[in-house]
């Protein structure tokens, strides 16, 4: 009968201690310090260094983009030297009195050439100069040009002055393999005496071939554009 007893005894206190462990665990779990809250300098620094690593991220990207421009421009450009061609782009400049010269912006492919913003007439007063002298590859290439004019107005055109003429133009050419493209970039007043002067800036593309031997082929008649 005492085993009996003792049996009956541990049937009811042992679930009454399981039931009692997970509350105390629950308890102790409940007691555990919660992790502090950032402080404002914390989260200063946080934004600082995400901020960073977006930055670092984009410059990264700057960087593979300048360097896939420069080899598609060294593409264009810097043809080989046994099949390629050569362009030289010469600048003149045959405006009238009434026209003063303050800019030039050249591209060939899209690609800055040659940039100038008068200082004191070292522009203006320069009548012809090479732009660019260089080898390209064989086939089609554009030339873009932009002519900034001032007006110099006197006697009954006084009113000229101060006035801006933008000249903007585009000239495509073909270089075969082996040759050299002489293209001579004309800023010029078209029209006459009989046309209005703001009508008159124009730029005219005086072409010269030859073969990189010396010999010549016909010239090109001046495209006017």
């Amino acid at each position: 009968m005492r085993y009996l007893r003792l049996a009956a005894l541990s049937l009811i206190v042992l679930p009454r201690l399981a039931l009692a462990q997970p509350a105390q665990a629950t308890v102790a779990d409940a007691s555990a310090p919660a992790a502090p809250a950032m402080t404002a300098e914390e989260r200063n620094d946080l934004q600082v260094r995400t901020l960073e690593e977006r930055v670092s991220d984009l410059k990264e990207k700057i960087f593979r983009t300048k360097a896939r421009l420069m080899n598609l421009q060294e593409m264009v450009i810097g043809g080989d030297i046994t099949t390629g061609s050569k362009a030289v782009l010469v600048h003149r400049n045959e405006m009238g009195a009434s026209f003063y010269l303050e800019s030039v912006a050249y591209a060939l492919d899209g690609a800055p050439v040659y940039t100038k913003v008068d200082v004191e007439g070292d522009l203006e007063k320069r009548e012809e100069f090479e732009i660019f002298n260089g080898r390209i590859v064989p086939g089609n290439h554009q030339i873009s040009v932009q002519l900034v004019y001032r007006g110099h107005g006197f006697g009954v055109f006084s009113y000229l002055e101060g006035y801006k003429f933008k000249v903007q133009s585009s000239y495509t050419f073909n270089a075969e393999p082996g040759k050299v493209n002489t293209i001579k970039v004309v800023g010029f007043e078209k029209g006459g005496i009989t046309a209005e002067l703001k009508d008159r800036p124009a730029v005219r593309y005086d072409v010269d071939v030859q073969r990189e031997d010396g010999s010549k082929r016909p010239a090109a008649e001046g495209a006017n554009q």
